[in-house]
Formats: structure tokens, C-alpha cells, sequence
């Protein structure tokens, strides 16, 4: 059974391997967990002996197949840990990554199996993300792309938000940005590469650091 920093290297793994930037290097990991990359180099060649990864030096990192049903499964957790603790608890959505962080690794699975049944058996967590579902299928997930590479005078729907981050969950809840938010793309900076949005009836300038962590759709007219 991997270790609680081993499941969060797999876990990252798969987070930079298929859901974010598909380049799953040392340095992002390491710049990710807040280690270094000889750390990261260290833990890859274990779990490449235990044949949880594939690994060569300067080549990036990839998952074998019992790799990634291991980062699914604390993925699973994970998600499901939040939306049990906005939707029974009643968190806020920039409260409740560092508490799953914790709780996901102590759970045992018949008890994220009781968690799933008594929400439903949702697809997707408070900031969007496919919940993987017991078996290790994924939900279907929407046609999404980066806030940042929209284009001027279309409108779109929030999608998704990268929770690694509180301070930017902290601020779109002061903007009154949330999923579901419709966006209407009034302007792009090429200065500083900001977005100015309309949103219920009034503008908003994003910055890139913001834009680059939410994903949207476009809506059809």
C-alpha cells in the first residue's frame, strides 16, 4: 500500500500526465508538492521499482497501469471528501482542499463507498473535477479550455477552477465568480495579457495567473 507521499506523488503524476499541462516532469512535480527535484527523482526510481511509474532520467514521468488505478483511488477520495464537506457540512469551496488532503488518506473504502452513495453518486466535485468512479472509469467531461486563451466577443460558461490554490478560491469568491458563471469576453491585453469579462452587468479584469486556473466552455448562440 503506497504512503501518504507516495499516493500524493501519483496523484500529482496523473493531475500534470492527463488533466492539466500532459507533461508530467520532474520540476513541475517537484514545484507542485514543494520539494525538490532530487526528492521527486528519489521517490520516481522506488515507485518505478514497485511498478507504480515509468521513469527515465530527463524523459518525464508516467504511470503504469497499477499506477494509475492507485492515483484514482485517492483521487476518488479526494473529491468526494470535498463535496461531503460542502454538502453535509456546509464548507466553503475554499475550505475544503486542504481539509481532503488529510481525510483522504485515512479513509477506508468502504467508507468513500458509503460517501458516494449518500451523495448520489455525483460526477464531479465543487470545483469541477470528474470524480473517478469505483471501478476507475471517469465521468465524461465537457469540452473545456483555458479562460486565457478565449476569444474577444464570445461568451462562456465556468467550467472548472484549479483548488490547489485557496488564495485564488478566496478571490473569485470576492469577485462572485463561481461554476456556472456566464462570461462575456469584452477585451484582451496584450500588455499583461489580462482579460476584461462582463459578468452580471459588470466588468472585471482578470489577471493571467487567474485566468490560466479556470476553464470554460463556450456557449453556443
Amino acid at each position: 500500500m503506497p504512503t501518504i507521499s507516495k499516493e500524493n506523488y501519483l496523484k500529482a503524476i496523473f493531475s500534470y500526465s492527463t488533466e492539466l499541462e500532459n507533461n508530467a516532469s520532474t520540476s513541475r512535480i517537484a514545484n507542485h508538492l514543494s520539494i525538490s527535484s532530487s526528492a521527486i527523482s528519489d521517490m520516481a526510481k522506488k515507485l518505478s521499482k514497485e511498478g507504480l511509474v515509468k521513469y527515465k532520467k530527463y524523459k518525464g514521468i508516467m504511470l503504469t497501469p497499477n499506477g494509475e488505478k492507485a492515483a484514482l483511488k485517492i483521487i476518488r477520495r479526494h473529491r468526494l471528501w470535498e463535496l461531503f464537506l460542502i454538502n453535509v457540512l456546509g464548507l466553503d469551496w475554499s475550505e475544503v482542499h486542504d481539509e481532503a488532503e488529510k481525510l483522504e488518506h485515512y479513509s477506508s473504502d468502504f467508507l468513500i463507498d458509503k460517501i458516494d452513495e449518500f451523495l448520489g453518486n455525483p460526477d464531479f466535485d465543487p470545483h469541477g473535477h470528474p470524480i473517478p468512479k469505483k471501478n476507475g472509469s471517469i465521468p465524461e467531461i465537457p469540452n473545456v479550455i483555458l479562460l486565457s486563451e478565449v476569444e474577444t466577443n464570445n461568451k462562456y460558461e465556468l467550467i472548472r477552477v484549479n483548488d490547489r490554490d485557496s488564495e485564488l478560491i478566496n478571490y473569485l469568491k470576492k469577485v462572485g465568480l463561481k461554476l456556472s458563471s456566464k462570461l462575456e469576453i469584452v477585451d484582451k491585453v496584450n500588455y499583461d495579457n489580462s482579460i476584461s469579462v462582463m459578468f452580471k452587468k459588470k466588468n472585471i479584469t482578470l489577471s493571467k495567473k487567474v485566468t490560466d486556473n479556470l476553464f470554460v466552455r463556450l456557449i453556443e448562440e
